[in-house]
């Protein structure tokens, strides 16, 4: 049997992780800090329940590891292209304490995404597994599209400018960050603390309230009653949501 590690309450709203590896104690470690970062994570402890994991409920990527108890990695990477269906298609991202090249080099042939040598930043791990995600999520022929389109609202990235209607809008380096941040996150609710650190590479605020004075310079800058938001909601006692859908 597999085991099961932190899962938030709604799963609509969360991309799910399944992380085969046989360190309990890196999974664990691993499992709260993606969790705090807004994930669902399962852990499965070899590679035969890793697979039995992925083919019983939806997983959006997969964290695998090249050593495990009972198959070599790369073999469980090849038995997931394998499987049929959508779990064949998941992303994969291999971790590993193997320095060869040539593995890194046999499992991207085989169908993973990226890879990542152990021991590893945590914070370089939840970057690269956002960035599988974007690029998985991406629409064909998007691949590495930076404009995000909310009905009137368009956000470029590459331009750092946002536009409603025709109006452009006003935001600082900072307010932008944390609006794309936000944005690519669209449907999810999120707190203070899940807002800030999406924003990498950024000095963090000092106290949680400064980020409810930058939404409403954000909401002044792409709302049309900023008394009446439609596209960056609160949710009280926990964080903001950026809605899914919008005029």
């Amino acid at each position: 049997m597999y085991s099961i590690g932190l899962f938030l309450p709604d799963r609509t709203m969360t991309q799910r992780l399944l992380m085969i590896e046989d360190d309990h104690r890196l999974a664990a470690m691993v499992s709260e800090y993606l969790t705090q970062s807004g994930f669902a994570v399962r852990h499965a402890p070899d590679g035969a329940s890793g697979l039995a994991a992925l083919q019983e409920g939806p997983v959006d990527l997969v964290l695998l590891d090249l050593m495990l108890p009972d198959a070599d990695g790369l073999d469980i990477c090849r038995a997931i292209r394998a499987l049929p269906g959508k779990p064949a298609r998941v992303p994969v991202l291999m971790l590993t304490a193997k320095g060869d090249a040539t593995d890194r080099i046999i499992g991207l042939e085989l169908g993973a995404d990226d890879y990542l040598p152990k021991p590893f930043e945590p914070r370089e791990l939840l970057a690269r597994i956002r960035a599988v995600l974007r690029r998985h999520d991406a629409p064909p022929g998007t691949a590495g599209r930076q404009v995000m389109q909310f009905g009137s609202l368009e956000i470029d990235r590459d331009a750092r400018t946002i536009t409603v209607g025709s109006a452009p809008g006003e935001l600082t380096s900072y307010q932008f960050d944390l609006l794309v941040a936000l944005a690519e996150r669209a449907g999810r609710v999120l707190t203070r603390e899940q807002i800030m650190e999406a924003v990498r590479g950024r000095e963090l605020e000092a106290f949680d309230r400064s980020i409810d004075v930058h939404m409403g310079r954000i909401r002044a800058a792409i709302e049309a009653d900023v008394k009446n938001p439609k596209r960056i909601l609160t949710v009280r006692g926990v964080g903001y949501v950026f809605a899914r859908q919008q005029d």
